[in-house]
């Protein structure tokens, strides 16, 4: 299941791992864009993949994704939570607006964990469970603190580094939290 899948790093996903045999859920916000790009998959030959409309600022479209995911399997190997926004420019950590904090948070880190503790039951079945955060670089605070680091001057993204920032720190207290089961999680940064 990967959240975010109709377009960009969450469709290049889909497609490496139907490349690698996965059967593949694309969790897509608009409908009408999740069918697009299963039709785009499916006229490369690709067969293993379904839609679900998702949306991760959305505790009812996850439980509703959580429930038909439920009717097509009984079992989860992988979960990559890929959808994520940056928010609206500039980011300054003076200037921006509190609404853009609630809005970009509300995606890259509460939908992160609404759609973890969602289809955590159904992960808990796969011998070896994997969930995958898409993060960012953007999202160290040791980086970011680094006056040696490729981007320190650059602008800093106030709000998209908080929230991944935030989204890494909830990556590692969940491995933490799982660390004696057969579960890996991890964060990635494409």
């Amino acid at each position: 299941m990967i959240t975010g899948a109709n377009k960009s790093i969450g469709f290049v996903s889909a497609r490496q791992l139907l490349q690698k045999g996965y059967y593949v859920y694309l969790g897509s916000r608009s409908l009408e864009n999740g069918l697009n790009a299963l039709k785009e998959l499916k006229s490369e030959g690709f067969t293993n993949v379904e839609v679900i409309q998702l949306d991760v600022t959305d505790q009812q479209s996850v439980n509703a994704a959580r429930a038909e995911l439920g009717k097509k399997t009984d079992v989860l190997y992988v979960l990559i939570n890929n959808t994520g926004i940056s928010g609206t420019l500039p980011q300054s950590a003076l200037d921006a607006d509190i609404s853009n904090f609630k809005n970009v948070f509300d995606t890259n880190l509460y939908g992160v964990v609404s759609v973890t503790q969602a289809f955590l039951d159904l992960l808990r079945k796969s011998p070896e469970p994997r969930i995958v955060n898409v993060s960012s670089s953007v999202g160290s605070l040791s980086l970011q603190s680094n006056p040696d680091w490729q981007f320190y001057h650059y602008a800093k993204f106030a709000v998209y580094a908080s929230s991944k920032a935030a989204l890494n720190m909830y990556t590692v207290t969940l491995a933490y939290e799982l660390r004696d089961t057969a579960f890996k999680v991890n964060a990635i940064d494409p």
